[in-house]
């Protein structure tokens, strides 16, 4: 193809109604068409990143490869495509800004005035055809964040205003995603706040091409005619999109509705072949007919919102599938942790993963999780923070240093067995600081961890400031507790392991960021087989 084209995803009526889950699903079916698609997030709020976002405000930071914090909804494009993100995929109002105040300040607009428009809608035009100028795409979709009618949202809405009319017809298309509720007192779906909606994106600028309707109950042909009349659209370009028992289940649904098809012929471009979904079906029949169930407790802190750890929940799932087992994750907060209550809160459980987290709050409930997940034979995961808890512990009751600590918790712990990396002790500013991205690691043979990859060297995401304190690592090998995984440049611990145990395994970085639907996570895979095997039991 010669030139890229261009899909923009807009949501109304309310938020979380799936824009990313959308986008995805669509990038499936395109690729499965033959398509190189990719899918990039724009999001309205003023932070520069996520980065230093509370779960509770935004759920999970997502990690890429090069480093970049991001939304989480770049885990469900990567999840879905099996092709890894970047920095460039995510962008924030806040780094907008910031780049074009920069530029200000270097003299670059000429002692013009800076305004939104054009300077801020130039930027953010020129990062939206970022991806699409690299010639690794054929269609470039990106999700606007937010709804449309918000202040924040303004200046995307314009600048794909713009786009669209500068790239020409049939070369940028825009998909609305907006709700048709039920109204149980009247009995009947209602298309007033589409209406509504489209009415808004029109006021800016901007025709929808394609309306995707979320609905709880099946859009009558009747009721599709009358919102493709009222919203300026085309009959087939109403398509509904209806409540599914798994986000998974989506791509079909969209494939049964033809949104890729309507897509490719507003791009005019050609069908190709049906959409390879070979894989992508076999997983999801795994999924929905599992032949056991496994009790697995997720030990966290921010439990209250499944978001702060969807792509642990996620990786569950995939990882599930490829065990043909249901994984129950029971989250469990590390706060209602103690060592009067654990034993009843653990022992109904066939594994234990205890999760990544910041700060000293609910930190010794997850200590007493590992503790008792160790003496009782359950099988365990420590991811990041879970993978230090697993240090602590094992210092605390095994090595004999009861105020063994991390200094992230205690500065004045006699033991820091997991301390602030040297160079890490005169950072001030938070965001875009701590060890991020890939990082590689060389894997011991005849560990579990070997047995686990198949191989000496992988590479994993990280998102963290503390580290294993290397000055115990020979008392803490020769107790027991195994160094399998380390890294070759920093000589840092990235993953220990216990080798009486069932399964005991806890990793520096976040493996879950790397799990996909094609591509299971093995560390995942093979914990869930290990639970399987104590169901048994």
């Amino acid at each position: 193809m010669n030139q890229t084209k261009y899909i923009f995803v807009t949501g109304g009526v309310t938020s979380s109604l799936g824009k990313g889950i959308i986008a995805a699903s669509l990038a499936k079916l395109l690729q499965g068409r033959g398509y190189r698609t990719t899918i990039q997030k724009f999001d309205p709020y003023i932070n520069v990143d996520p980065g230093t976002l509370n779960p509770y405000e935004h759920g999970e930071c997502y990690v890429t490869d090069d480093g970049a914090e991001t939304d989480l909804d770049l885990g469900h494009y990567e999840r879905f495509l099996n092709v890894p993100t970047s920095q460039a995929n995510n962008v924030t109002t806040g780094r907008v800004y910031l780049s074009v105040i920069e530029k200000e300040r270097r003299g670059e607009f000429l002692g013009k005035t800076v305004q939104v428009v054009p300077h801020i809608t130039n930027e953010i035009k020129d990062r939206m055809q970022l991806l699409g100028k690299s010639g690794d795409y054929d269609i470039v979709i990106t999700e606007i964040g937010g709804t449309v009618g918000d202040i924040e949202s303004l200046p995307y809405i314009e600048s794909v205003r713009q786009l669209v009319w500068e790239l020409g017809e049939n070369n940028g298309i825009v998909i609305h995603l907006t709700l048709v509720p039920y109204l149980a007192a009247a009995g009947e779906l209602k298309t007033k706040p589409t209406q509504h909606s489209v009415k808004t994106l029109m006021e800016s600028g901007i025709k929808a091409d394609i309306l995707v309707c979320r609905t709880e109950h099946e859009l009558s042909q009747e009721l599709r005619q009358k919102l493709a009349l009222f919203c300026n659209v085309k009959k087939e370009a109403v398509i509904q999109s209806i409540d599914a028992s798994t986000i998974y289940e989506v791509p079909n649904l969209m494939l049964e509705e033809g949104l890729d098809v309507v897509a490719l012929k507003k791009l005019d471009l050609p069908k190709k072949a049906s959409p390879d979904l070979k894989t992508w079906n076999t997983f999801l029949r795994r999924l929905k007919n599992p032949k056991q169930t496994v009790n697995i407790g997720l030990i966290g802190k921010y439990v209250e919102m499944q978001d702060c750890y969807k792509s642990i929940l996620e990786a569950f799932i995939h990882a599930g599938a490829a065990n043909e087992t249901k994984v129950n994750v029971i989250s469990i907060h590390s706060e209602h942790i103690n060592i009067d209550n654990v034993a009843e809160k653990l022992s109904v459980l066939d594994g234990v993963l205890v999760a990544p987290g910041f700060g000293e709050r609910g930190i010794e409930g997850k200590i007493e999780a590992v503790r008792y997940a160790r003496e009782n034979n359950i099988p365990f995961f420590g991811i990041c923070l879970g993978m230090q808890m697993s240090v602590i512990e094992y210092s605390r009751n095994i090595l004999g240093y009861t105020e063994a600590n991390s200094t992230e918790m205690n500065e004045k712990t006699p033991h820091p067995v997991v301390s602030l990396m040297e160079e890490q002790k005169n950072v001030t500013d938070k965001g875009g600081t701590m060890r991020l991205g890939a990082w590689k690691c060389n894997i011991k043979p005849n560990t579990l961890a070997h047995r686990i990859y198949g191989e000496t060297t992988i590479s994993e995401r990280h998102r963290h400031r503390y580290e294993y304190n290397n000055k115990y690592a020979d008392e803490l090998q020769k107790a027991g507790l195994k160094a399998s995984g380390v890294n070759p440049d920093t000589g840092l611990v990235e993953i220990v392991e216990l080798e009486n145990h069932p399964f005991f395994i806890g990793v520096q970085y976040h493996p879950e960021y790397k799990s996909t639907v094609a591509n299971p996570h093995p560390i995942f895979v093979n914990f869930v087989a290990a639970a399987v095997n104590a169901h048994k039991k």
